[in-house]
């Protein structure tokens, strides 16, 4: 009976003690996390600025920031080249190219992985300003770009004016590779080499090998590096701004980029947090379908 009483207790005190040693954590949750996203959704339904009478007496006005969002037609086109930046960069770009690289390399000696590796590596660990700024003076007037063109006697382009979103694509991509390269290398390895030299004594082709064998058994590691480039890419915004500003005019102003200019250019702080809470829904619809995705065919 001494027993059934004192179990409880211990269970009621190691309660206590992993509330107490988890508090702190919960506190910083509350003050970095938890605190901003409900300011966030407190903004966004209001007329905050940044100068002005509204910087400290704003006022609640519901949905008229969200109705201006919808009718303004620079909106729609972020929201254009938000897709068409997050599909080329993140889906076709990154998944793809690093999927690619990871299956060149696999059947490679370890020297011949390890520089490449490094040289891809280099680039994601290089500071996205950095790589910003390089990327720039690749594509300038005077840059490595139209210099190689002057070789073929192709006269110079303007890349950042002509191909904005081209080159902020591939330069993303450049960067970002990497990520998937590591993830996809390390799942390909883990394939057992029996699998496939069965399947080569049985006939197979090389093609059938990477369609019906290798990728089947990486296709859950496929999904999840795909959310989660698909997501680090939706908030990409320093490589965009320092290559293009947004520009020419908005041909480049995805919608971090576009909720920037909105926030801190023209002031108008809670409209730029109401933009931000469509960001954070387009993140979290796009987390649910590849969750869903997973769940289904992992």
């Amino acid at each position: 009976m001494e027993q059934g009483i004192q179990q409880p207790k211990k269970k009621l005190s190691d309660n206590v003690k992993s509330i107490f040693f988890l508090f702190p954590s919960w506190i910083l949750l509350l003050i970095f996390f938890i605190g901003p996203m409900i300011l966030t959704v407190i903004f966004s339904f209001s007329n905050l600025a940044l100068t002005g009478a509204n910087a400290s007496q704003f006022q609640f006005i519901g949905f008229d920031n969200f109705v201006q969002m919808f009718q303004d037609p620079n909106f729609r086109i972020s929201i254009w080249n938000t897709i068409v930046f997050v599909f080329f960069s993140a889906v076709i770009g990154q998944c793809f190219l690093g999927f690619l690289i990871a299956f060149l390399m696999r059947e490679k000696n370890t020297a011949f992985r390890r520089v490449i590796g490094l040289i891809i590596i280099a680039a994601w660990v290089t500071p996205e300003v950095v790589v910003s700024f390089c990327w720039v003076a690749f594509l300038g007037e005077t840059g490595t770009a139209n210099w190689l063109l002057g070789l073929l006697n192709i006269e110079p382009i303007a890349w950042l004016f002509t191909f904005p979103m081209i080159s902020v694509i591939i330069a993303n991509v450049w960067r970002g590779t990497a990520f998937s390269m590591m993830v996809f290398q390390s799942a390909l390895d883990d394939i057992p080499k029996e699998v496939e030299e069965a399947a080569v004594m049985d006939g197979a082709s090389r093609w059938q090998i990477v369609t019906k064998i290798t990728i089947p058994m990486v296709k859950g590691t496929i999904a999840t590096n795909l959310m989660l480039v698909t997501l680090q890419t939706l908030g990409v915004f320093t490589l965009i701004y320092t290559m293009t500003g947004g520009g020419p005019g908005v041909s480049t102003a995805t919608l971090p980029v576009f909720m920037y200019q909105q926030a801190f250019v023209s002031y108008q702080l809670g409209y730029g947090t109401a933009i931000s809470l469509v960001l954070l829904a387009i993140g979290a619809i796009a987390s649910l379908i590849y969750m869903k995705t997973l769940k289904v065919k992992v």
